[in-house]
């Protein structure tokens, strides 16, 4: 009977000690509560430019095929390479800081979405124009040039690092999709 009794009381031990790991627990939080490393600032950081990331590249991608001036498909090519670089870096922070990416609920761009002309009739069609896209893409530019900004004062390190390398190539979309650079007043 006293073998009985230690055997159960060894087999509850050791699966009361199994469920108590840290790694499960921490994986638990972060699936259960999205609790993060980061603080409000990044964690807005991340959702927004995580999901104009996605949707921007692959809507460049679309432009590159139907794009009828040069310019437009400039920005696009610069849009994909932009938005391709920031897409890596960006998984790689987010699960050093455990944020969970991709942005869950993301937008996703569908070439589906534009008609021609001829189609226009169709309500829900919207018809592609280089215009329309070049203004798209400056005012994208600048929501995620934006938030970079606001992660170069970031506390985290590793953010204002990635904030730092990546500043300069939004910038320069930015200023290539028609966006004028304001001048520093030097505060």
């Amino acid at each position: 009977m006293k073998f009985n009794t230690l055997f159960v009381a060894a087999v509850c031990a050791s699966a009361l000690l199994v469920s108590c790991n840290p790694k499960t627990a921490t994986d638990n939080q972060l699936n259960f509560t999205q609790t993060t490393l980061v603080d409000g600032d990044a964690y807005q950081f991340f959702q927004i430019v995580g999901a104009k990331a996605v949707y921007e590249a692959d809507y460049a991608d679309y432009v590159e095929t139907v794009a009828n001036s040069s310019q437009a498909k400039q920005v696009a090519a610069k849009s994909k390479e932009v938005y391709a670089s920031l897409l890596p870096a960006m998984d790689n922070l987010a699960i050093v800081n455990q944020v969970v990416f991709p942005i869950r609920g993301a937008e996703v761009f569908k070439a589906e979405e534009f008609g021609v002309a001829a189609d226009s009739a169709k309500a829900d069609l919207k018809v592609y124009s280089d215009e329309a896209y070049l203004l798209h893409a400056q005012k994208e530019a600048a929501a995620v040039k934006t938030q970079i900004e606001r992660i170069v004062r970031n506390t985290n390190a590793g953010l204002q690092d990635f904030a730092k390398a990546n500043l300069e190539k939004v910038s320069e979309l930015y200023i290539l999709a028609g966006g004028k650079e304001e001048a520093h007043t030097g505060h």
